[in-house]
């Protein structure tokens, strides 16, 4: 029997492709070591992010062109790690230098369930291997202290080099204005003074070192979101919508406000895309639209992310302070979000090649 060589397994790895990169194996350079042992073949293949969508397919398409190519192989062992890569090069004015992509979730009108989407998100990832942080950006606003359960009083506190140090819910950095202000205090600021807070909340706390950092946004079109694109480049923004045709008005705000601030998006979440039913558990589409009427997002050139339907136990999670992701993490809703942020996690991951390969080469 033919003994099998590296170099073999190498030449063969040259034709398997990551689906969504386009790419073979070797050339992206995922293939990160080989082991023979005898008849069998072991694989350790690093992916762009731990989230990926893809391995299952990865898995079955190297399995296939292994044995393809050598008929009497043993048993084909595929082991995966994940190394995200930032999307632009980090610099010594870096901003947030442990950071590696800055999610933006962002909607043009408020009550279309933007929180609890950057919440179930940020907590979806971390479930699928990131490392993850959450910023709560709504100065005006806040609501993550009671989404994560934070009790009413609990300050982030300042370590020796005078950085602070955010609030760690279900092993998770979050900071938010909720932190330092009274439940029952208001927020009355001008523009300059949210850019500044904004500012010290990347600049000053001590994220560490982070594959995604996931910003939720105050609704709208204002000045957090102008100061955001001005201070840190963002490897990209999610749009929350509902499905109702009212709503496309404000779809399309959104979609002008990152495109003017030069922000890449990588498509919108349809929130309350139905009515789940507690009782007989089907969907009622009360507004229409979904997956039925894609044309829309199209027309403004919007990838459907994903469909979220209106579903109590997601309301009750979010009240009691503990996201549905982490409360019931087999549910259909929970399902939903690690399939989001699956699709999420592979969008950056195209966008940060894509960006690598306008990169001017350095010589």
């Amino acid at each position: 029997m033919k003994e099998i060589t590296k170099e073999e397994i190498v030449a063969i790895m040259r034709t398997v492709k990551d689906p969504e990169l386009g790419k073979d194996l070797v050339t992206l350079g995922m293939l990160k070591e080989i082991k023979i042992d005898g008849a069998n073949v072991i694989l350790d293949v690093v992916l762009t992010t731990p989230a990926c969508p893809l391995k299952d397919r990865i898995t079955d398409d190297i399995r296939l062109a292994i044995r393809g190519n050598i008929p009497h192989v043993g048993e084909i062992k595929v082991n995966f790690d994940a190394d995200v890569k930032s999307s632009r090069p980090m610099s010594d004015t870096n901003r947030i230098p442990g950071i590696k992509h800055v999610i933006a979730v962002g909607s043009g009108k408020g009550g279309v369930g933007k929180s609890t989407i950057a919440a179930n998100l940020a907590l979806a990832l971390q479930q699928e291997g990131a490392r993850v942080g959450l910023l709560d950006a709504d100065i005006y606003g806040p609501s993550m202290g009671i989404m994560f359960g934070v009790p009413e009083g609990e300050k982030p506190k300042v370590n020796s080099e005078n950085r602070i140090m955010p609030i760690m819910r279900f092993d998770m950095p979050l900071m938010s204005m909720g932190f330092l202000i009274g439940a029952q205090e208001a927020v009355v600021w001008r523009g300059p003074m949210l850019a500044k807070m904004l500012q010290q909340f990347l600049e000053q706390v001590n994220w560490g070192e982070l594959d995604y950092l996931v910003l939720d946004l105050p609704p709208g079109t204002g000045d957090v979101q102008l100061t955001l694109s001005q201070l840190i480049p963002v490897s990209g923004a999610v749009i929350v919508g509902t499905p109702q045709d009212v709503a496309m008005a404000d779809v399309a705000r959104a979609v002008k406000m990152f495109n003017m601030t030069q922000v890449p998006i990588l498509g919108i979440v349809e929130n309350m895309s139905g009515f789940d039913c507690p009782h007989c558990h089907e969907v009622t589409r009360v507004f229409g639209g979904g997956s039925q009427d894609k044309s829309r997002y199209e027309k403004m050139n919007l990838t459907l992310l994903g469909e979220l339907p209106l579903e109590l136990d997601t309301r009750v999670a979010g009240d009691a302070g503990a996201p549905i992701v982490v409360k019931d993490p087999q549910s259909a809703q929970a399902k939903r979000f690690r399939a989001l942020a699956q699709k999420i996690a592979a969008a950056i991951s195209v966008k940060s090649y894509e960006s690598e390969l306008q990169l001017p080469v350095l010589h």
